[in-house]
């Protein structure tokens, strides 16, 4: 076994694999870049090496100086996490000819698999189902669309060696297959350094459905069950899962099998991945091979037992795997949702920053510390409250993991722990991620890939998501306030007759953007730490326990026990719970009446500006001062977290001036363009 090994990685990763090496007494170097001098992985590892400046191709991309890293510290082997090197068959060899062992495939195997195009005639030669489409690199947009109509619509574009949704399109028409070309190869340029793309059938509701294969240096092979991943969005994984619940017996022996074939078609030696599409009457076809641990390994360590991480170690020094195929348990079923900064009320865009809240829900379960049988939560992470969320790198804060006794259970389990994950100082989708869980579709496992596009086409707002008892925020915000005004009241140093004086009635006014005014009446009784609310004639018995401090706030709603979060916005209470969000006044009757009194002041009109949604760089500007512009136009490209975004005209309209310049760093709300009237609103 290996006395250090190097992680060639940064974040959430990172630590995950320093905490398996721990547990085995394997010393850990970690390398970070100028931006991640103050990161939880360069605070976990026991020796840590500089690399380089932020930008990845100075730092996490360079092979030289990762291999000088491992030369300086004495490491033995490096593990990549995933991303950046992980699937870089360049990387392995240097490694390998440096003396130097890889913790992951053979480079050959990687080459084999990691190339889209000849993975898939590789799978084709080992006998695995595979999708119709063209196999060859794709020289121009021409050919592109061409060979589109070949195939027929919808087709996928997809840059050979791309990955996380990078370098991927779905093309429904010659116009959405030349731009879907154009964007490809260039996030492939930018993100692999290979500009390389094929195309081939899409098919229609499709679920993603992978296989997780481990293989040994003495030709042993197993697959690990699978995992549902086709909760996505813009084709990167939201939410997986484990087991799938769309698969029969026959179906997931049928997959496995195929997988295991197509690892030792490549002589496969460590974890790995077998990708399928599979159509609604249960066929499927090979997608393609992850020759790395993928970020979803979670959920499969929790139904299993195993700590995939240790497996790939001890493979990569040399063991044999001590498990059957018929040894590898399945028990219990396993949820993981991303949790990413990214703000859903602007499309999902990134959102950078300082996390000045980060309090996650309680562990039960640890990385690098399976239990076979043993449910509860689990959170992965590389970053801390304090720390920054960085520009240069992807948008994950976490993954938040449950494990149940089964799928409804576990559902359960993710649920209460979201209600009480409180992020703040950047955007994230935790909401999100709860209006998820809540959705009928997904708790009767109904769903395909295109299930967050059909349920959410008009994005996410969790103001206007409906709550199926929205009375319980009302009455939580009512008993919170009551509670509130208890501790005042008890406040020492009152004048005799001038103390606070609380009465049973409320009222809690709620304002909409267009300054409607809606008011329910409310009365509280209180025993103890309850609180009796009773809202048109029902009654509520709340029972509080969490510190009237926290945002997350937990508790029993008539003897049920529930997690949400209330926070207090100025004079109003933010109640959220199970993706709704409602904001609410509490005031006392007279209170109320004078409130009412008040002018609405109405939100500034920017219809009249392009505005950065997010912070990011500006890369392009598309348009000057003075031009016409039609809808759907391009206007400019913000660049940020390895994604390109294209900013485009809702109406027709006329630049007014450019006030950004393409180069400049943008913050959120940063003024790009000005119309010189409110028509071409972007």
């Amino acid at each position: 076994m290996f006395k250090k090994i190097l992680i060639a990685n940064r974040g959430e990763i990172a630590c995950r694999v320093i905490k398996t090496a721990k547990r085995l007494g394997i010393g850990t170097v970690a390398v970070y870049s100028e931006a991640d001098r103050d990161a939880l992985h360069v605070e976990l590892a026991d020796e840590a090496v500089l690399i380089g400046a932020a930008a990845s191709r100075d730092s996490y991309l360079s092979m030289d100086r990762i291999i000088a890293a491992c030369k300086q510290t004495g490491a033995e082997a490096v593990h990549p996490g995933y991303g950046f090197l992980s699937e870089n068959e360049v990387f392995a060899r240097r490694v390998e000819e440096e003396g130097i062992v890889f913790i992951g495939p053979k480079h050959a195997s990687i080459a084999a698999m990691g190339d889209k195009i000849a993975s898939k005639k590789l799978a084709m030669a080992a006998k695995v189902s595979t999708i119709p489409g063209h196999n060859e690199a794709i020289e121009s947009a021409e050919s592109a669309v061409a060979i589109a109509r070949t195939i027929g619509y919808p087709v996928m574009i997809k840059a050979s060696a791309g990955g996380g949704g990078k370098g991927l399109r779905v093309a429904w028409d010659d116009v959405q297959a030349k731009e879907g070309f154009v964007s490809c190869r260039n996030e492939a340029k930018a993100a692999f350094g290979d500009d390389r793309i094929f195309i081939e059938k899409f098919v229609e509701q499709p679920r993603h459905i992978e296989i997780q294969v481990l293989g040994d240096a003495h030709g042993n092979c197993v697959y690990l069950w699978e995992r549902e991943c086709s909760i996505q969005r813009r084709h990167q994984k939201v939410v997986e899962e484990a087991p799938s619940p769309f698969l029969d017996d026959a179906t997931r022996k049928a997959m496995g099998e195929q997988a295991v074939a197509l690892a030792r078609a490549v002589n496969y030696q460590s974890a790995g991945t077998v990708e399928f599409v599979v159509g609604k009457d249960k066929s499927f076809f090979f997608l393609e091979m992850n020759t790395r641990l993928q970020v979803e390994h979670p959920v499969t360590e929790s139904i299993t037992g195993l700590d995939l991480v240790e497996q790939m170690i001890r493979v990569a020094a040399g063991e044999k795997l001590a498990f059957t195929q018929a040894q590898i348990p399945r028990r219990g079923w396993a949820i993981e949702c991303r949790i990413n900064a990214e703000d859903p009320q602007r499309g999902f865009l990134p959102s950078t920053g300082r996390l000045v809240t980060f309090r996650p829900p309680p562990q039960t379960l640890f990385a690098g510390e399976p239990r076979l049988g043993a449910t509860g939560v689990r959170v992965d992470t590389g970053v801390y409250e304090g720390g920054e969320i960085p520009i240069h790198y992807d948008s994950m804060i976490c993954k938040l993991i449950a494990v149940g006794v089964d799928r409804a259970a576990a559902i359960a389990t993710m649920q209460n722990a979201l209600g009480g994950f409180t992020v703040r100082g950047v955007a994230s989708n935790i909401a999100f991620q709860s209006a998820l869980l809540a959705h009928p579709r997904f708790a009767a496992g109904d769903f395909d890939t295109g299930f967050i596009a059909q349920e959410f086409a008009h994005g996410f707002d969790p103001a206007q998501t409906a709550h199926p008892d929205p009375d319980f925020l009302l009455a939580l915000a009512v008993a919170t306030n009551r509670r509130l005004l208890s501790r005042s009241a008890g406040i020492s140093g009152q004048l005799p007759g001038h103390g606070l004086r609380i009465g049973d009635e409320f009222v809690a006014v709620q304002v909409d953007a267009a300054g409607k005014r809606s008011v329910t009446p409310a009365t509280v009784q209180v025993a103890g730490d309850v609180y009796l609310v009773t809202i048109a004639g029902r009654p509520r018995r709340l029972s509080l326990t969490s510190a009237l401090r926290d945002v997350a706030t937990e508790g029993l709603a008539d003897g049920k026990p529930f997690h949400a979060q209330v926070e207090r916005v100025g004079l109003a209470y933010r109640v959220a719970h199970g993706g709704a969000q409602v904001e609410m006044r509490v005031l006392a009757p007279r209170a109320a009446e004078l409130q009412a009194l008040m002018p609405f002041k109405p939100p500034p009109d920017l219809s009249r500006f392009l505005l950065s949604p997010m912070p990011g760089l500006l890369v392009d500007v598309a348009v000057a001062a003075g031009q016409a512009v039609r809808a759907g136009e391009r206007l400019a490209v913000i660049e940020a977290m390895k994604m390109e975004n294209i900013l485009v005209a809702a109406n027709a309209g006329v630049v007014a001036r450019v006030v950004a310049q393409k180069g400049a760093s943008l913050a959120v709300d940063d003024v790009i363009l000005e119309f010189e009237s409110a028509g071409a609103k972007a």
